[in-house]
This record gives C-alpha cells, sequence and structure tokens, in this order.
C-alpha cells in the first residue's frame, strides 16, 4: 500500500512539473519542432532504407557540418544561407548519381561522412572565431545539451519546410512507391524516375538541416532508420509500414522531449535511446507475430 501511494505521489510529481514547464513557450517550442521533424523523417526513412540508403542521413549531416564550420569562418549572419544549399548539391550527387558513377552507394556515402567531418572540424580549429571550439563541435555533432535554445523563428521555419515535405510525400506518394520498389520498372512505365530521386533528394536533405538543430549531425540516421526498421518487424505492406513509422517515430519524439524536459538530459540522445527501447518492442511483437502465423 505505500509503495503504491509514494509512485502515486511520485507520477503526480512528474506531472505537475510536467505542466509547469509547459508553461514556458521554449519548451512548446521544442516539442512542436521534434514532432514534425520526426514525422518527415519516418516519411522519408522508409524509402531510404529499401532502397539501401539508409546512412544518408549521417553522411549529409556530416556534410551540413562542414557547412556550418564554413559558414563560421566566413562569418556568415545565418548559416543556413551556406548549409542549405550545400546539403542540397550533395544529397543530389548521392541519389542522383546514374548507374556509371565510379563511386557508388555506401563507399561513396561513407567517403563523403569522413571527408566532411575531417574538413569542417579542421576549419573550426584553424580559422574558428570561438574560444570554445570543442563545445561548438559537440554541439553540433550530438544537438543542444538542451531543448531550451529553438526560437519562434526556428519553430516557424520548421514548420513551413515540414508542410512543404509532407505535401510532396503525400502529392507523389504513388510515384514515390513506384521508385522505391522497381525503378527499372517505374522507368519503363514511363514514370520520370530521376525527377522524383530528384524530389526525394532534396526534401532528405531539408529534413536533415532542420534535424541538426534537434539531435545533432551523428544522431540524425536514428530518425531516419529506427520506425522504419521497427514497423518493418511487423508489417509487410509499403503504406502500412509508411503509417506504423509515422506514428512510430512521432510517439517517441515526443517521449523523448518529455522526458529530457523531466530529467534534465540531452534531447537527441533520449529520443534515440527511445527509440532503441521502442525498437526493441517491435521485434519481439514481431517475433510473437510471426509465430501466430
Amino acid at each position: 500500500m505505500k509503495y503504491r501511494k509514494d509512485t502515486a505521489a511520485a507520477m503526480a510529481n512528474l506531472l505537475n512539473k510536467l505542466v509547469f514547464y509547459f508553461e514556458y513557450p521554449i519548451v512548446r517550442y521544442a516539442l512542436i519542432a521534434g514532432v514534425l521533424i520526426s514525422l518527415c523523417a519516418a516519411l522519408l526513412g522508409v524509402t531510404l532504407v529499401l532502397k539501401r540508403y539508409s546512412f544518408i542521413g549521417d553522411g549529409l549531416s556530416h556534410v551540413a557540418f562542414g557547412a556550418v564550420a564554413i559558414a563560421s569562418v566566413l562569418r556568415v549572419s545565418s548559416s543556413m544561407l551556406v548549409v542549405m544549399p550545400v546539403t542540397i548539391l550533395f544529397a543530389i550527387l548521392l541519389l542522383c548519381a546514374g548507374r556509371n558513377a565510379k563511386i557508388k552507394g555506401d563507399a561513396a556515402i561513407a567517403m563523403l561522412s569522413v571527408g566532411a567531418l575531417g574538413v569542417g572540424y579542421l576549419l573550426m580549429h584553424v580559422f574558428g572565431a570561438s574560444s570554445n571550439i570543442s563545445g561548438d563541435v559537440c554541439t553540433s555533432l550530438f544537438g543542444s545539451a538542451s531543448i531550451l535554445t529553438l526560437t519562434a523563428v526556428d519553430v516557424w521555419v520548421c514548420v513551413v519546410m515540414s508542410a512543404l515535405v509532407i505535401a510532396v510525400y503525400l502529392l507523389f506518394y504513388n510515384k514515390i512507391f513506384a521508385v522505391t520498389y522497381d525503378e527499372t520498372f517505374a522507368r519503363a512505365t514511363g514514370i520520370r524516375t530521376g525527377v522524383y530521386k530528384l524530389i526525394l533528394a532534396v526534401v532528405t536533405a531539408v529534413i536533415i538541416v532542420l534535424a541538426m538543430n534537434l539531435v545533432g549531425s551523428l544522431l540524425i540516421s536514428a530518425l531516419i532508420i529506427f520506425p522504419a526498421l521497427s514497423a518493418m518487424r511487423v508489417f509487410r505492406s509499403f503504406r502500412a509500414v509508411v503509417l506504423c513509422s509515422a506514428v512510430f517515430s512521432v510517439v517517441c519524439a515526443a517521449c523523448g522531449i518529455l522526458i529530457s524536459v523531466l530529467f534534465a538530459s540531452p534531447a537527441g540522445a533520449t529520443i534515440v535511446c527511445v527509440n532503441i527501447a521502442a525498437f526493441g518492442i517491435f521485434t519481439v511483437l514481431g517475433f510473437v507475430k510471426g509465430r501466430r502465423n
């Protein structure tokens, strides 16, 4: 009985604490941005995982890190003016490279990832004006130690860009499905696969740049990989996997941010850990479902 009372008191205390924190706009900003970014990453993640481009998030996030370093060296007032076009350019090069490309797939992503990370850190070390280079690098790679850094402008940018991404995905859903499963057949039926691969590349780059503020460069791949793989443990149809992945990602992001607020843990790392735990649950569910069938 005493244990139940203590548990109820602890839960009530956490709830009151959460309500108190939500009185601050910056906490609401973090939740809105986190949920929207996770939703968009999950939608794209299904296609990227099926096309064996799971680690493109890792590669492009490191490109974005290198672009941030360049923007810092050039003293650009808004780093987004440099980061967004550079990341989009490299996304197009990776996803739209033809069959005759000499360096393909995972090799190209790995080379790009390591190269951009090395160049970015070197530029920040040699030309950076900040006295806390290690702190700046840690923030860029792993996300801010606190989620209470987003401004109203950041949130509005995130809302607009996320709305565009979702609209594009829904509008071209059938074409994306065809390109994902059999690009050769899609091309034979008259679908302009190059155009839709270009759209996927641009949208992927946009989401990765937006996600850097939330989880950092090294953790972005988790937002792309875990929801898709978790949904695939239980479901088989493309539509069911996409829907489950979207719900999975939103719930994990919301839970991770709420835990981060309550226990003052790093938002990005907390979201990733929640994704890992949920992946374990879905793996068990998939095993049980397979045994029943």
